[in-house]
């Protein structure tokens, strides 16, 4: 694995060695192969949770980590993100994570630069978010031991989900049941793309479900009006305690890859409560998965 840029470019076997890491760096039986290594996070759209979880993934590997200031580059001159990055790569930059709100532009660039500085997709677009579906997988595995035949839920806004597509594209690898619960008109537009099943009712589309991820409405991805508004969505598509213990497998997780819109798409009260914990156990597992991507890109550590 030479760069993380999408899902499908990443074998089964690929997977499973960044699940095995992760698991060992969780464990405190990895060292860092990428000490005194250099990270820059170019971060073009707003985070939290991956651009936090890659600096501490970063540091507790023994990196030292740019923050660029995408707003105060040379890019507000005129520079290209190519001409950047290949700047970097001289002043001693190894990896780069990359988040931008244009889909596909992580793949493009990569065939641009000309020099071997490693790419990892933190988001782009509505195109894929590797890292989330990896430490989703990581998180899964930990709690259900296997998707194989698992039924995996996704609700709320697929259509403009990079979470979703990767998640989808990892999940189908191993063998998972993935049904996908959204109004039609926040459902893909080619689904025979997808090998999912579709549900608009959410009652039905949990029932049985074994995980459900809840996804928000993504308002700043539309490119049109017409969506219901917020009290509207609630209404037809939250989630709460009391469906999940109605309809779901009685051993059901619930995962979020944030931010978590209270009260819309999911209730304060199912948050707050012990099934809502494993969305902060989420969080917590990406550290240790990007540090096991990290690490990957530069070797695969040695054991203590």
């Amino acid at each position: 694995m030479e760069h993380l840029t999408d899902i499908e470019s990443i074998s089964k076997e690929d997977i499973t060695e960044i699940i095995k890491l992760a698991k060992e760096f969780k464990q405190g039986r990895r060292k860092s192969d990428v000490e005194n290594k250099t990270l820059a996070l170019m971060f073009y759209e707003n985070s939290t949770r991956t651009r936090c979880s890659f600096e501490i993934a970063g540091l507790k590997l023994g990196m030292n980590i740019i923050n660029f200031d995408a707003p105060h580059s040379s890019l507000s001159k005129g520079e290209s993100l190519k001409d950047t990055i290949e700047n970097l790569y001289f002043l001693g930059v190894n990896a780069v994570v990359i988040r931008h709100s244009l889909s596909g532009i992580i793949n493009n660039v990569l065939k641009q630069v000309k020099y071997p500085i490693k790419f990892i997709n933190g988001g782009d677009g509505t195109h894929a978010h590797p890292s989330q579906a990896l430490l989703d997988y990581y998180t899964m595995l930990e709690k259900i031991g296997t998707v194989e035949n698992k039924k995996i839920v996704i609700v709320g806004d697929v259509a403009h989900s990079r979470v979703a597509k990767s998640n989808i594209m990892l999940l189908n690898k191993f063998g998972a049941d993935i049904h996908l619960c959204a109004p039609t008109y926040l459902q893909f537009q080619n689904k025979e793309a997808f090998n999912v099943k579709y549900h608009n009712n959410k009652e039905e589309a949990i029932e049985g479900a074994n995980v459900v991820m809840l996804l928000r409405v993504q308002n700043e991805r539309h490119e049109k009006e017409g969506y219901p508004d917020s009290g509207e969505y609630k209404r037809l598509y939250e989630t709460d305690s009391e469906l999940l213990k109605k309809y779901a497998a009685k051993d059901v997780i619930l995962m979020h890859p944030g931010p978590a819109n209270r009260n819309i798409e999911v209730s304060s009260e199912l948050l707050d409560n012990r099934v809502g914990k494993t969305i902060l156990e989420q969080a917590q597992n990406g550290v240790y998965v990007r540090m096991a991507i990290l690490n990957m890109l530069e070797g695969k550590g040695k054991e203590v």
